[in-house]
């Protein structure tokens, strides 16, 4: 079992930047493909970027790519999201997610996440 608890969201004007993290409990952080979703009103839940247990490897969805960078620091068992550029359009409530086992092929694309968190709103006003 993995609980995730994400910060850092907030209010911010287009250009600017942001820095969500996402705290993981549990001893096998290193062990999960991380993953970033965002839900804006009205719309459904859209996959935003993930990252192998190991970090070595990243993708992104084409409306945030070159823009935002996921990255994780397994001794700390947290997973980031920082944010340039933003734009209204990347309003939405932000979740965190860990898919465990050896699916990267399905989780690079947003798919196989078994533990998700409350989400943290970002509102980026033009």
């Amino acid at each position: 079992q993995v609980q995730l608890v994400e910060s850092g969201g907030g209010l911010v004007q287009a250009g600017g930047s942001l820095r969500l993290s996402c705290a993981a409990s549990g001893r096998t952080f290193s062990s999960y493909a991380m993953g970033w979703f965002r839900q804006a009103p009205g719309k459904e839940r859209e996959f935003v970027a993930a990252i192998r247990g190991s970090g070595g490897m990243t993708t992104y969805a084409d409306s945030v790519k070159g823009r935002f960078t996921i990255s994780r620091d397994n001794a700390k068992n947290t997973v980031y999201l920082q944010m340039n550029s933003l734009k209204p359009e990347d309003t939405a409530v932000y979740y965190c997610a860990a898919g465990e086992g050896t699916s990267w092929y399905f989780q690079s694309r947003g798919y196989d996440y078994n533990y998700w968190g409350r989400g943290t709103q970002v509102t980026v006003s033009s």
